[in-house]
């Protein structure tokens, strides 16, 4: 289901993690049938009509999820409520937390609809 990420995947030492990782790419995959998988600037990311949606990368301590900075900025409110660590354009979730696929899924389809008319990769 998510080919294209296999080789990102496999560098993922820690099982847990990697099936963590796994786990959530699958999850989007199947939640948005849409999207298309793209590996650039060393992450997993989701694309819609050639426009970015959502990337993710992982750390030691965290697995982050990137869907560009005004949507931080919309969704700050939710990511404070799940008691993940935000930054301006991505947000980390602790290996030790759940994954609040409800906030994830408001996220993407907030994304695909503000960017629908998008023709660019990022927003200007």
């Amino acid at each position: 289901m998510i080919a294209e990420f296999e080789d990102y995947l496999a560098k993922i030492e820690d099982a847990e993690h990697q099936a963590r990782v796994r786990e959530v790419l699958n999850w989007v995959q199947t939640s948005f049938p849409q999207l298309e998988q793209r590996y650039a600037w060393n992450q997993p990311m989701f694309t819609d009509h050639g426009t970015f949606i959502i990337g993710f990368s992982v750390a030691k301590s965290h697995m982050a999820f990137a869907p560009e900075g005004p949507v931080m900025t919309q969704f700050a409110d939710q990511i404070a409520a799940a008691h993940y660590n935000p930054g301006k354009k991505f947000g980390r979730i602790k290996w030790t937390q759940p994954v609040d696929y409800d906030l994830l899924h408001q996220i993407i389809a907030f994304n695909i609809a503000d960017k629908a008319d998008c023709e660019t990769f990022w927003r200007k």
